[in-house]
């Protein structure tokens, strides 16, 4: 009868030391798990912030304000234009220049456009500059196959949460500044995952003054649309 227990307890024994052994490697491995996701989502979320800042700074190139409305942002990508300078020849070439000179000397009402048409026909001696309207969409994203416009207004991995986006203008140093800021917070963009370690991660983000997330520009101060992961 002692051997049987003394069988059992060790048996016991063994399976305590076994179900410790795999809590202490679960402890360590879940981490590390964790914040190979979190990097992860955060490339996804961080390309989709990026686009988001190019598309606002399209946006305020044509209309001095950036918007805090994805719809609007959405209807000037799809609708919108963009003008572009476009630079004819160099003034370095001193040919082209003379050339130039020469033709509007012979007729003063000479317009760049004029002087665009005849580019086109084959006169590529010249110097000049044209402003033309670019549709957004050919401009933004072109050489981007996996750009969704749809999906730029929402944070990937939440479940269909909206990215979060301010816009005002500001006082500053006495000039209006347009100031724009979007936010990821880890709430959304890690959610399914282990929601202690990411309560941990707010916590720890929290108490060195950072954002809980990830977030472009600021509706604070001025930062050059800078991300918080550059």
């Amino acid at each position: 009868m002692n051997k049987l227990v003394k069988t059992i307890t060790e048996i016991l024994l063994l399976a305590v030391a076994v179900l410790l052994v795999v809590l202490i490697v679960r402890s360590i491995q879940e981490p590390v798990k964790f914040n190979k996701e979190k990097a992860a989502r955060e490339q996804v979320a961080i390309q989709r912030l990026k686009d988001l800042r190019d598309l606002e700074v399209a946006y305020k190139s044509a209309n001095n304000h950036f918007s805090d409305n994805i719809d609007t942002l959405k209807a000037f990508y799809q609708e919108g234009s963009l003008e572009v300078v476009l630079q004819i020849g160099s003034q370095d070439d001193s040919l082209a220049v003379a050339r130039t000179a020469e033709l509007k000397k012979k007729n003063k009402k000479l317009t760049n456009e004029d002087l665009y048409e005849l580019y086109k026909k084959g006169d590529t001696e010249l110097v000049f500059s044209i402003s033309t309207e670019v549709p957004v969409r050919d401009t933004l994203f072109k050489n981007r196959p996996d750009f969704s416009i749809d999906s730029l207004g929402y944070i990937p991995f939440s479940g269909g949460e909206k990215v979060q986006i301010e816009a005002i203008v500001k006082k500053v140093s006495g000039v209006d500044v347009p100031l724009f800021e979007a936010r990821v917070p880890y709430k959304a963009l890690l959610k399914g995952m282990d929601n202690q370690l990411r309560i941990n991660l707010d916590a720890e983000r929290e108490n060195q003054n950072r954002y809980e997330g990830l977030q472009v520009g600021s509706v604070s101060a001025p930062n050059n649309n800078a991300g918080n992961w550059e």
